[in-house]
């Protein structure tokens, strides 16, 4: 097995030295016992404003296995990632954040069910979870969106991941500026299993994923990859119409029966509301599914590689 380790990195320039002598540990070790035959570890630097590329250079330059490339600005951490995937030099990826959550003495469980030919992608489960009551909430939120996107085992995806190279050949073509890889690699394979793995605490710093920008990532899911909103505006439409006849029906028979009384204001009040209430989601979901197809139809780029480091170890 010829393993490429892929990392993003943004804000972490303190970190790096010793995330990447615990990687360096780890896979050397993996090549002593014979599971691995040669590894590389990929720094793809998502235009941090810190002195995080420059110790990418010095790592580089200290180390025979690792390279780095610099994008031009921050595109996001799946852009990132898409970069460093499609620049990987061998058949499996392995995927970490930068921030040692995912502890790189836990890639062996990552990489020890594609031993099995018919597996194709490998997500670490923490063994215990890891973060707090709201921002879990949250995540478990993007897992729903990303289910509804039609991403199989959804509940398994993380940023803790393994899986065979080749599968980047099912999204070859993507030009969406908001790529999500769990998405694109739900595109080329089903054969998805789960590893528990222990998850650390972050060594410094806070996560750049707030409630508020998983929400919002969750939304970029599920209307840049499924259109089960389109579905729910369409029943809510049912729903209202429903309602409507319902109340009408309401009216006809108390004029009948001469129970009508003046129309109250309280009543009208609360059914125009209503309906408007479902005009204005259904106007905002389609308003979310043009603003895609908007972004998409401009091609912005979804990264470009400003420099590259150890460019010698280049595929």
């Amino acid at each position: 097995m010829r393993v490429s380790i892929v990392v993003p990195c943004y804000r972490s320039a303190r970190i790096l030295p010793a995330l990447v002598g615990r990687v360096e540990s780890t896979m050397d070790r993996l090549v002593a016992d014979g599971v691995v035959d040669e590894w590389e570890l990929l720094l793809v630097v998502d235009g941090s404003p810190d002195d995080t590329e420059a110790v990418v250079d010095r790592v580089v330059n200290e180390r025979s296995r690792v390279r780095g490339m610099a994008l031009r600005r921050n595109f996001g951490q799946h852009n990132a990632l898409l970069a460093g995937v499609r620049d990987a030099a061998y058949e499996v990826v392995v995927t970490l954040d930068d921030d040692l959550q995912h502890p790189p003495e836990e890639i062996p469980r990552l990489l020890a069910p594609l031993a099995e030919p018919t597996i194709d992608l490998v997500y670490g489960i923490p063994e215990t979870e890891e973060h707090g009551l709201l921002r879990s909430f949250a995540s478990r939120l993007v897992k729903r969106s990303l289910s509804a996107a039609g991403v199989a085992n959804a509940r398994w995806v993380g940023a803790f991941r393994a899986f065979r190279t080749e599968l980047a050949e099912g999204f070859s073509q993507l030009n969406d500026p908001q790529p999500n890889l769990d998405v694109l690699l739900s595109w080329s394979t089903s054969a998805v299993v789960p590893a528990p793995v222990r998850m650390d605490k972050r060594a410094e710093g806070r996560s750049g994923y707030s409630v508020f920008r998983l929400a919002r990532h969750a939304m970029n899911m599920v209307t840049g990859y499924g259109a089960v909103p389109l579905h729910l505006a369409t029943w809510l439409g049912f729903a209202c119409g429903a309602l409507g006849i319902v109340l009408l029906g309401y009216v006809i028979v108390s004029y009948l029966v001469g129970a009508t009384t003046v129309p109250g204001f309280t009543t009208i009040t609360a059914v125009i509301a209503l309906f408007s209430s479902a005009q204005l989601i259904t106007i905002g979901i389609i308003g979310e599914y043009v603003g895609r197809q908007h972004f998409r139809s401009m091609h912005k780029p979804i990264y470009l590689v400003g420099r590259r480091y150890g460019e010698g170890q280049s595929k």
